[in-house]
């Protein structure tokens, strides 16, 4: 179902509009350029904004300014750092509503799905509030009686953070909530593409009270940037999330200067729904992993993998379902599914579609984009044919591609034929399945009788081509802390 209804935009209604600023925030000040860059409201087409494009001097300046607040910042106490966290997650609760704006004008999500990202940005906030003071260190028996030794854990130092558009703000509290409750300072460049929901939770940072240095929002083009980042050696901790082959060129430079390195890459996540399933409930799951965010998140299911016993029930149902979604503006309440990022985006879903029909696919509904060319209909294909594209390249777009299988030693076979290891999904009512498969899914994350993974409490990251490092839980805070041991003589009396 397609909508054509003019909607305010985010900026206007905003209740706080000094939450929209057309400024950088570099060691504590709020900087412009003289150049620019533009950023559109990717429903209309529409000029939101311009950021500033930083010079190499200035982003320097920010390292140099994290590197300059990290002696004062890790030595506050954990519990002085948690309750600044505290601080910014209360403000983010409380604008909550204007956050989520934002996201909808510079992405283009339903509100519904942006005022959820907000909550999600404000949990991990307050999750590391809380584990700031859980950075636990151990005591070993030591090798020698006169020997004691000790394990503490120190943070990282300057942390450099690259997120992406596609969670313009949760993606950010993934990042910089744990660097900050480690002790760690941080620099962050967002997507240039939707800049607006990172420096909004700049102002909130400045006004809970983080020390000038501490976290700084650079933005501009992004190689400049990126070469900064990349190569100071100042910077110790370096952390991306994006496409596997930038992901792959960063780390190599990284290497120069021996930096700690998280990637969060790509994705091609396979949804097995085997004989036994709840075909229903499968059909609910596909719907959330798949069509969430217009299908522009790194865990949605890629490539659907339907046993030929519940096969033409499962297509038919996904199909009525997906052909109903209410297609158009996202501020727009009633709106289900919004516009892709880009004309690129577009284009790339096209191709999938047509790669996969010229190799025997069948059109369930959908196939095209949306009449005004920055949407694409809600696409179902049938017997798609493993050799796809689409099989081997992550489609980034609202696209289900259905593929038969009829034992579960070929449904893992095809679910791991990819590069890409970051999530999958398995549905099953059988228990002794539901672990076997999961165990053999070459797979970060694995989610059964489910299409929903990502809570602040467990750790999101993949395997594989699909990264390094986890976020969120106990296990994302180590990523920003560096294991010392300390062995102490103690001479016998």
């Amino acid at each position: 179902m397609n909508r054509h209804v003019r909607v305010e935009t985010g900026i206007k209604s905003l209740a706080r509009p000094n939450l929209f600023r057309e400024s950088a925030y570099v060691g504590g000040v709020w900087t412009n350029a003289p150049e620019t860059l533009p950023v559109y409201d990717p429903a209309s087409g529409e000029k939101i904004g311009t950021i500033p494009s930083l010079s190499k001097r200035v982003v320097e300046h920010a390292v140099g300014a994290a590197h300059q607040a990290f002696a004062e910042w890790r030595a506050r106490t954990a519990r002085e750092r948690s309750q600044l966290l505290r601080r910014w997650h209360a403000l983010i609760e409380a604008n909550a509503q204007d956050l989520a704006r934002l996201i909808t004008t510079e992405q283009g999500k339903p509100l519904a799905e942006a005022a959820a990202e907000v909550q999600s940005t404000a949990a991990y906030v307050e999750w590391f509030a809380e584990e700031a003071r859980r950075a636990y260190g151990d005591t070993i028996p030591a090798h020698r009686p006169d020997k004691r030794i000790l394990v503490n854990k120190a943070p990282v130092g300057v942390v450099a953070a690259i997120t992406p558009w596609n969670f313009p703000s949760s993606m950010i509290a993934r990042k910089v909530a744990p660097a900050l409750a480690a002790g760690c300072t941080v620099v962050l460049k967002p997507s240039e593409l939707t800049p607006f929901s990172a420096i909004a939770l700049a102002v909130l940072a400045e006004e809970a009270g983080l020390p000038p240095g501490v976290f700084s929002v650079v933005t501009g083009e992004p190689r400049t940037i990126g070469d900064v980042l990349i190569e100071d050696a100042r910077v110790r901790k370096f952390t991306f999330t994006g496409s596997t082959v930038v992901g792959k060129q960063l780390a190599a430079r990284a290497m120069n200067t021996v930096k700690r390195v998280s990637l969060e890459l790509g994705g091609n996540a396979p949804f097995i729904v085997f004989e036994d399933a709840d075909v229903d409930a499968a059909v609910e799951g596909a719907m959330l992993s798949k069509f969430r965010n217009s299908g522009q998140t790194c865990i949605c299911a890629n490539r659907f993998l339907i046993h030929d016993a519940v096969y033409d029930a499962f297509a038919q149902k996904l199909a009525e379902r997906a052909k109903a979604l209410a297609v158009g503006n996202g501020a727009d309440p009633l709106t289900q599914q919004g516009p892709l990022i880009c004309k690129s985006a577009i284009k790339k879903v096209a191709r999938h579609v047509d790669d996969a029909l010229s190799k025997g696919a069948r059109l369930l509904t959908g196939g095209k984009p949306h009449d005004n060319g920055r949407h694409f209909e809600p696409t179902v294909l049938a017997d798609v044919s493993p050799a796809s594209l689409l099989c081997h390249e992550e489609t980034f777009g609202p696209l289900a591609a259905l593929i038969r299988f009829n034992d579960e030693q070929r449904a893992v076979a095809l679910a791991n034929d990819n590069a890409a290891g970051l999530a999958a999904y398995l549905f099953t009512r059988n228990l002794a399945r539901a672990h076997r498969v999961s165990d053999a899914l070459e797979y970060g994350m694995v989610g059964i009788n489910t299409g929903l993974l990502t809570t602040e409490v467990a750790p999101f990251g993949g395997v594989k081509e699909s990264g390094l490092g986890r976020e969120g839980s106990h296990y994302g805070l180590d990523d920003y802390l560096d294991v010392r041991m300390v062995c102490i003589d103690v001479p016998a009396l």
